[in-house]
C-alpha cells in the first residue's frame, strides 16, 4: 500500500511518478559506487583512503562526491575525530544498513549471473 507524500504534489509515493522525491533515491542507489560504497561499509567504519582502495577505479573527487549524498541522504554517518592530521571515518547509519541488504542481493546476483551475461 502507497503511503501519503509528503511533499503535497501527489497522492502517494510512486517510483513511476516524475514529481516524486523516490526518483532522487533510486538514482543515488543505483549509482554503482553508491551501491559498492554501501557493500565497503557493511563489515564497519571506514577512513576515505581505505574505501578508495577497496572501491577500485573510483576517483577521490567521485568517491567524496559519493559519500557526500549518500550523507545527506541519510544512510552514511561521517565522524571527524581530533587528532592532526583529521582522523574521519565513515559508517552506514541504521537506513543505511537497511538498504545494504537488497544492494548485497544485487551484487550477489550480478557475480553469480555474469558469465551467462558475457555469453548473450
Amino acid at each position: 500500500m502507497a503511503a501519503s507524500c509528503e511533499t503535497g504534489k501527489h497522492d502517494h509515493h510512486d517510483v513511476y511518478s516524475a514529481l516524486c522525491p523516490c526518483r532522487e533515491v533510486l538514482d543515488l542507489l543505483a549509482n554503482k559506487w553508491s551501491a559498492l560504497a554501501i557493500g565497503a561499509l557493511e563489515d564497519g567504519p571506514q577512513r576515505f583512503g581505505e574505501l578508495q582502495r577497496l572501491l577500485q577505479g573510483v576517483s577521490p573527487k567521485v568517491l567524496t562526491r559519493t559519500l557526500r549524498r549518500l550523507e545527506e541522504t541519510g544512510f552514511v554517518r561521517r565522524t571527524v575525530y581530533p587528532a592532526v592530521p583529521p582522523h574521519v571515518e565513515y559508517a552506514l547509519t541504521d537506513l543505511g544498513r537497511s538498504v545494504s541488504v537488497p544492494l548485497a542481493g544485487l551484487r550477489d546476483w550480478v557475480e553469480d549471473h555474469i558469465d551467462a551475461l558475457q555469453s548473450v
